[in-house]
């Protein structure tokens, strides 16, 4: 089951908001923003639940940068970015099972490489390791303030497998890497190679080229026979 590989059934379901909670205008979060950094262009603004509190995630460009802010959709006020104990309690409220955290550790772009089970992914971000069976990790983006994957050993086997068959050990995402298509071109050709060599074998095939040289034989020897008669 491919849920289970990506660990979808390791998440429990996000919480909903109340319909009668008040909310301030999207747009006085957008000044608020405006005041503090240019907004070049908006990606979009969600309304969720980031414990316990309404809370508007918005998401724009900034120069040619992408950035996430979180702003409390009750007041429009700006807040900081999700620290280590709210991540640890955001991931232990979005994962599936009780389990005690083993390990936190923050993620940053110089510490996620291209091999990393989290990469292109959005950071900084706070992994979360529980001490369950699975081995699941809980990865929790600084901006975001939310679950955004789980990661456990059946990911980690088939990510490794995906590798494998990809061929791309770079980063193993790339289907057009050099390896992969010097390896494709290899295998058209002992293809190729391969019904070459069942023709060539084939009996018809030898029949035929049998008669063939004996027809030359027989063509030469009678090309031959004058010759030898008037010497």
């Amino acid at each position: 089951d491919l849920d289970e590989v990506h660990g979808d059934h390791l998440q429990a379901p996000r919480p909903h908001l109340r319909g009668d909670v008040p909310l301030v205008s999207p747009g006085s979060v957008l000044e608020a923003i405006r005041l503090r950094e240019p907004v070049d262009s908006l990606v979009g603004i969600n309304l969720a639940e980031v414990l316990g509190t309404p809370t508007y995630r918005v998401q724009y460009f900034s120069g040619a940068q992408r950035r996430s802010q979180l702003a409390d959709a009750t007041t429009g006020s700006l807040r900081t970015p999700v620290g280590r104990d709210e991540a640890v309690r955001i991931a232990q409220r979005g994962f599936a099972y009780p389990a005690a955290v083993r390990q936190v550790e923050y993620l940053t772009q110089d510490s996620v490489g291209r091999h990393h089970e989290y990469r292109a992914q959005p950071l900084p971000a706070w992994a979360i390791s529980f001490d369950h069976p699975s081995r699941a990790t809980a990865y929790v983006p600084a901006e975001l303030g939310v679950v955004q994957r789980v990661r456990a050993d059946r990911w980690r086997i088939f990510d490794f497998l995906w590798m494998l068959h990809t061929m791309d050990y770079a980063g193993r995402d790339n289907f057009n890497n050099l390896l992969l298509r010097a390896f494709s071109v290899l295998g058209l050709l002992t293809i190729g190679s391969g019904f070459l060599l069942f023709v060539v074998t084939s009996r018809p095939y030898r029949r035929r080229a049998q008669a063939a040289r004996q027809e030359s034989t027989r063509t030469r020897i009678t090309s031959d026979a004058p010759s030898a008669s008037g010497a």
